[in-house]
């Protein structure tokens, strides 16, 4: 379901009042790292979000890889950011890899099968490649590292639901709004688009097209949160 992805990356974005133009929070010490991560596992959302913020950083590096003048970097940044997101929530540091090299292999991923879901033609994902070794040189994979009770291609869908999306797209957004979504996302019949591509069709300005996602973004978060869906 990758038309998800670009929206939730989106929203987790401006959930954190993350501006992708602005420089992003520095990255944490090791000693600032290890003491989210321990929060985390006793549910601290705090933690949770300072992990996702000071990492932001990391998807910015990863999505230079892939950057082109067709592919938008603030759109690759939100798919990165839902590989981030994914990285935090499925990390078991008592694996023994470095938070780090594990996220930016989700990041890298997410990035991934979002090409392949585009260009509509299938590929393994990196799951099985080495990311590190341990001491006795044997190599360790992304899925050595997956805490074993986590369903890393759900851990974000489960929290949206196709049902409430469709519904709060009829509801809340103008025709206009409804159109730059559902082509920005592939909705609706439509194939997912870069914003140059949807101002193209619709004869309008690209900064123009990222007004109206942005504006549209800000209503279905807001639906979201009244009906007790968070992000993840």
């Amino acid at each position: 379901m990758q038309w998800l992805s670009g929206i939730f990356g989106r929203m987790m974005l401006l959930l954190l009042h993350v501006d992708v133009s602005a420089a992003f929070p520095p990255a944490l010490s090791k000693e600032e790292e290890l003491r989210c991560l321990e929060g985390l596992k006793q549910g601290d959302r705090q933690a949770r979000e300072k992990l996702i913020s000071h990492n932001l950083r990391l998807v910015a590096h990863m999505t230079k890889k892939f950057y082109s003048p067709d592919r938008e970097q603030e759109e690759l940044i939100s798919i990165g950011t839902l590989g981030l997101m994914k990285a935090v929530d499925s990390f078991d540091p008592d694996k023994g890899a470095r938070f780090a090299t594990y996220a930016g292999r989700c990041i890298e991923n997410e990035i991934l099968m979002h090409y392949r879901a585009r260009r509509k033609y299938a590929g393994e994902v990196f799951f099985e490649e080495p990311l590190e070794y341990d001491k006795d040189g044997n190599a360790l994979t992304l899925m050595d590292f997956i805490s074993d009770d986590v369903d890393l291609e759900e851990s974000v869908e489960q929290s949206m639901r196709c049902k409430e999306l469709y519904g709060y797209l009829e509801e809340l957004l103008s025709d206009r709004e409804r159109t730059v979504i559902a082509r920005r996302y592939g909705l609706l019949g439509y194939g997912p688009q870069t914003q140059r591509e949807v101002a193209d069709v619709m004869g309008i300005s690209r900064s123009y097209v990222s007004r109206i996602e942005k504006r549209a973004l800000h209503q279905l978060r807001r639906a979201y949160e009244n009906a007790g869906i968070h992000e993840a």
